[in-house]
């Protein structure tokens, strides 16, 4: 049977590419909405970061997802998506043990 592809993404603060299930995508909604997709399939544009908090704040002082998601990220979405990061990243630690145990 063939291998299949594994998709690959870089991670917008570390640059380091990486299996696109292994990285916390952070989407753009066609609203102007910012906020976190842990399924990687709503729609408008996305960004890619390490589970890693250092890569988050990496991110937020080098403007690296404003530059990613091409809008103005505001100090308050930034602040909403590090709670959110902090609880997100728990969860997809959480279902990575899982998809690993299988």
């Amino acid at each position: 049977m063939k291998q299949r592809k594994v998709p690959l993404r870089k991670c917008v603060a570390c640059q380091e590419m990486m299996p696109k299930k292994q990285l916390i995508r952070i989407v753009k909604t066609p609203e102007d909405e910012i906020l976190i997709d842990l399924t990687g399939k709503k729609s408008g544009r996305g960004a890619y970061l390490c589970g890693k908090d250092a890569c988050f704040k990496l991110a937020r002082k080098n403007k690296a997802l404003d530059r990613a998601l091409k809008h103005q990220v505001d100090p308050e979405i930034h602040d909403q998506l590090a709670r959110d990061f902090a609880a997100a990243e728990e969860e997809f630690l959480a279902a990575q043990g899982s998809a690993d145990d299988e």
